[in-house]
């Protein structure tokens, strides 16, 4: 049987049957995180239909296992399509959804039925953000995304400040969402098409409006709603407070993913020339970013907050990357939004099984972990390692092609914040790896002695087994995800550089030049 033309709705929409479905069941025992699983794996294997049926040699700019049926004739339309980016975002999204749900098994003991069903819907909010090629539809599923994400925060916080956190973070969310879509009411007027294939038409033909004042500020309407969401330094102030409150299985797909997709899908897409015109500014915030966030985690005491401050600096280093609009940096980013949700999510499930253990999350109560708990440590160290972008593994590849693509780059100052950017790579190796001291080296420190732990057990190996094998296969195999990014990174390049009344110092036959060198090498 083909799926190819109603594949992607199976994967968007499995895990909501899977939430009415457990509303339907009842909470006993362990049914909900075996229900929970079985949905998940389920779409997991959907997703993977995706990367072995793709045409890789398509053409750059060509979406595929599209679905286009009248949803709100005339004005929306139900259009649903992948390229190398949302491909491998979906496929990220479904593997991280199962290991979610097993790093959860006894964390969650209470409530657990609203857990899962929130869980499932914050799947499928993000899978139809994937997926989405009419922006009414990307913006009902953009909006889906803030309510399970809130809720899991107010409700399953592990402090009294959690709502607090919920509400911060809605707030972020919510209102330049509002903005968004006065954008989005404004581009339907000028063109009458909420449909992706014919704006990004249009953009090229530089026939959206005339009026250049106004296209500026849906373009900032459009980068704002995004940039919150990543986030981008210095609209970051919900993060922190966010990812210390939120479960373990949430926090891995919190922040980065969502808001960096759009900003490539849409923002460089619809406003070309518009996102040519911000780039130095949101290069310099990325370099700026990257430092901040690693000085930051460099002096916190407790792993969530820490570990928030290290997604602020990795994800400013995707910024950095994407703006350059060279091939390099592109490709580079976007292989580095699926190195972070990789690496950072194999990061805090062992942060929170650690807590699952004793209880705290403050580093000044470890110490001495090492000799009493082998795997657990060298889970830690090999998950470090990764993030910090050690050679042969993944965040190497994704890093290396960022730093590239900057000293490429055609906007100005360039050389300066690649130059400031990759004094981050040192203080990363600096914050994380005092941590690994600090909680296994050195004299047993009081909250171990006095509570008794456990090392991995067979539950928790079969969650973080998958995530080194991607360390190390990423690291090695990195052309398998890159032909597909590398057709997304030369159509957005080509597209910017194309549409960008300026002449520019990299044109886009130069840019083809590059591609055709890289792939030499590759």
């Amino acid at each position: 049987m083909n799926l190819d033309h109603s594949i992607l709705t199976l994967i968007t929409f499995v895990p909501l049957a899977g939430a009415l479905l457990l509303a339907l069941l009842p909470d006993k025992g362990k049914t909900m995180q075996w229900g929970a699983l079985a949905i998940t794996l389920v779409t997991f294997v959907l997703t993977l239909h995706l990367p072995a049926h793709f045409n890789y040699g398509a053409l750059p700019g060509t979406f595929q296992f599209t679905a286009d049926y009248a949803w709100i004739p005339p004005i929306v339309r139900y259009h649903l399509g992948v390229d190398g980016l949302a491909m491998w975002l979906v496929v990220l999204t479904g593997l991280l959804a199962p290991l979610g749900v097993l790093i959860s098994w006894r964390a969650i003991d209470s409530r657990k039925k609203l857990f899962y069903i929130l869980f499932l819907l914050q799947q499928v909010a993000m899978m139809g953000i994937f997926v989405s090629l009419d922006l009414f539809l990307y913006y009902a599923f953009w909006e889906l995304s803030l309510v399970p994400m809130t809720l899991l925060i107010a409700t399953f916080g592990r402090t009294k400040d959690r709502r607090r956190a919920a509400i911060k973070y809605f707030l972020y969310a919510f209102i330049p969402s509002a903005l968004l879509l006065v954008a989005m009411i404004w581009l339907y007027i000028q063109t009458g098409t909420f449909e992706l294939p014919r704006l990004a038409e249009l953009a090229a033909a530089h026939s959206i409006s005339a009026n250049s004042a106004a296209l500026w500020l849906a373009s900032l309407a459009f980068l704002f709603a995004f940039a919150v969401k990543v986030p981008i330094f210095p609209l970051h102030g919900w993060l922190s407070d966010a990812i210390f409150e939120t479960p373990t299985a949430a926090v891995m797909v919190l922040a980065g993913k969502t808001g960096l997709y759009s900003i490539l899908r849409f923002s460089f897409t619809i406003f070309p020339a518009e996102s040519h015109r911000i780039a130095p500014i949101m290069i310099a915030l990325g370099a700026i970013g990257i430092v901040y966030g690693a000085l930051i985690a460099l002096v916190q005491n407790d792993l969530k907050r820490l570990a928030a401050y290290s997604t602020l600096g990795h994800l400013s280093f995707i910024v950095l990357g994407i703006f350059t609009f060279t091939i390099s940096g592109l490709d580079g980013g976007i292989y580095q939004i699926l190195n972070h949700g990789i690496s950072g999510g194999a990061l805090f499930m062992l942060m929170g099984l650690l807590y699952e253990r004793y209880q705290t999350y403050d580093m000044r109560q470890y110490g001495g972990l090492a000799a009493k708990y082998p795997w657990l440590v060298t889970m830690f160290v090999i998950t470090t390692l990764s993030v910090i972008g050690l050679p042969m593994l993944n965040s190497f590849v994704g890093e290396f092609l960022i730093l590239t693509g900057s000293m490429q780059s055609a906007i100005p100052h360039h050389v300066l914040w690649t130059a400031l950017g990759t004094t981050g790579v040192i203080f990363g190796a600096a914050y994380m790896l005092v941590m690994i001291q600090r909680l296994f080296y050195g004299n047993l420190g009081r909250i171990p002695q006095s509570t008794t732990g456990w090392d991995l057990d067979a539950r928790e190996h079969l969650a973080l087994w998958p995530m080194v094998a991607l360390f190390l296969a990423m690291g090695v195999a990195s052309p398998f995800w890159l032909r597909a990014i590398d057709n997304t990174g030369t159509e957005i390049a080509m597209h910017v550089f194309e549409a960008t009344p300026a002449p520019s110092a990299i044109t886009p036959e130069a840019t083809l030049l590059q591609n055709q060198n890289q792939g030499g090498q590759r």
